[in-house]
């Protein structure tokens, strides 16, 4: 991958192009923005930066999913 950069997603090690945001990254990988959270560096990115907030070599990138359900107690 030409001027590729080394970022961890999830635990994995991966290369990534160069100038990506963490919106194209959400995009190649065909996850929904809606449904996630993104830790980056530790930090819970807000959403609205998902498309300005560019990736940079040694980045790491959580995707937290969000999971519905659970249980009702009514007394």
């Amino acid at each position: 991958m030409e001027d590729a950069i080394h970022i961890q997603v999830n635990g994995q090690a991966r290369s990534w192009r160069s100038g990506a945001t963490v919106a194209d990254l959400l995009q190649d990988l065909d996850i929904q923005t809606e449904r996630v959270a993104i830790e980056l560096n530790l930090e819970i990115l807000d959403r609205a930066a998902f498309d300005q907030r560019q990736l940079k070599d040694g980045d790491r990138v959580e995707i937290l999913g969000f999971i519905g359900g659970g249980t009702s107690t009514k007394a």
